[in-house]
């Protein structure tokens, strides 16, 4: 998915402090285009905290009436140096990318989008989606990957079950099961269902940081209430987590990884390391587009975004760069 913000601001990803207990991240509503386009729920990345190990950026949406707000609608755009991860409840998604993939995504399967050096790609809502709920979010590339050639894999996890609770690893392992899918930073991802009442006790990888994103239900973590739609927040050295289901069966997803440890800059769809490289991704977009003229001085190649096939909705141009250098920190 596309940040669709006219004006997106500057993003300067660092680690926050550790807080004494879980740390509750307050979503925020973005509309994605015009004044009928979804509005999706950002949790990542925020003032408080812009990474959970490599995590970056997780946005949250639906249930949405497809009829009333359009559903998804994002033409072809650009990503650098990170990875897309597209997980649904409801509905579907029809994904086309420039590295020549073609995948439906359905509720309960993973699709990754790798971007590496740059890659392209459309998404919208099939013709028979009614009802589309939930997250697409994004993690940064270390700098060893973030230049390798585009990709795509897919992935369906097979539900692991105990008492009131079913857990669906797509990313990582967890709970005794664990996704072939392959990252380049070690992750977790999960889809956690509670049925009203039941409790699950989790061990975690005590390197790792984690976020619980609560999308229905009643749940208390740890002892503490998570309030719907907000993303609750682990440091490292967690070694355990209780969740307990209230009166109402809960949904929730699970992330996590090892803190990445780089300085990274991320600006609209590209995460890079300094405000020169966004600039010149930026550049490159445009002109690959037709919306502004190459640079001067840009060698002719290969575009850095690869191609599309014709009969496609017109490509999303870039916005403007903001008037400050964008800084990076960490």
């Amino acid at each position: 998915m596309s940040n669709l913000e006219t004006a997106p601001e500057e993003v300067v990803c660092e680690q926050g402090r550790v807080p004494a207990g879980p740390e509750m991240l307050v979503p925020r509503d973005v509309p994605l285009g015009g004044p009928r386009a979804m509005t999706v729920r950002r949790t990542l990345p925020q003032r408080a905290r812009s990474l959970i190990g490599a995590w970056c950026f997780l946005d949250h949406y639906g249930p949405d009436a497809v009829g009333a707000s359009g559903g998804m609608s994002v033409p072809r755009h650009p990503h650098t140096g990170l990875q897309t991860v597209s997980w649904l409840f409801t509905g579907e998604v029809e994904h086309r990318d420039s590295a020549g993939f073609h995948a439906i995504v359905r509720p309960g399967e993973l699709n990754l989008m790798t971007a590496g050096r740059g890659i392209s790609h459309s998404e919208f809502s099939t013709g028979d989606t009614v009802t589309l709920h939930g997250a697409q979010l994004w993690t940064a590339l270390p700098d060893a990957a973030r230049h390798a050639e585009p990709g795509f894999e897919h992935y369906r996890p097979e539900p692991v079950r105990g008492d009131g609770w079913e857990l669906r690893v797509f990313l990582g392992s967890l709970g005794g099961d664990a996704s072939p899918v392959r990252t380049h930073t070690p992750l977790l991802g999960a889809e956690i269902l509670l049925a009203a009442g039941s409790t699950l006790e989790l061990d975690l990888d005590p390197a790792f940081e984690h976020g619980i994103l609560l999308d229905a239900g009643e749940l208390r973590l740890d002892g503490h209430a998570v309030p719907r739609d907000h993303l609750a927040y682990l440091p490292t050295g967690s070694m355990r987590a209780r969740l307990d289901a209230g009166a109402a069966d809960v949904r929730a997803l699970l992330i996590g990884g090892e803190p990445l440890g780089e300085q990274i800059v991320m600006w609209w769809n590209f995460v890079g390391r300094s405000h020169d490289e966004v600039a010149t991704y930026r550049a490159q977009w445009q002109a690959e587009i037709g919306a502004e003229p190459p640079a001067p001085g840009d060698a002719s190649g290969p575009p850095r975004f690869g191609s599309f096939p014709a009969g496609q909705p017109a490509p999303l141009p870039a916005p403007a760069l903001p008037n400050v250098r964008l800084r990076p920190r960490g």
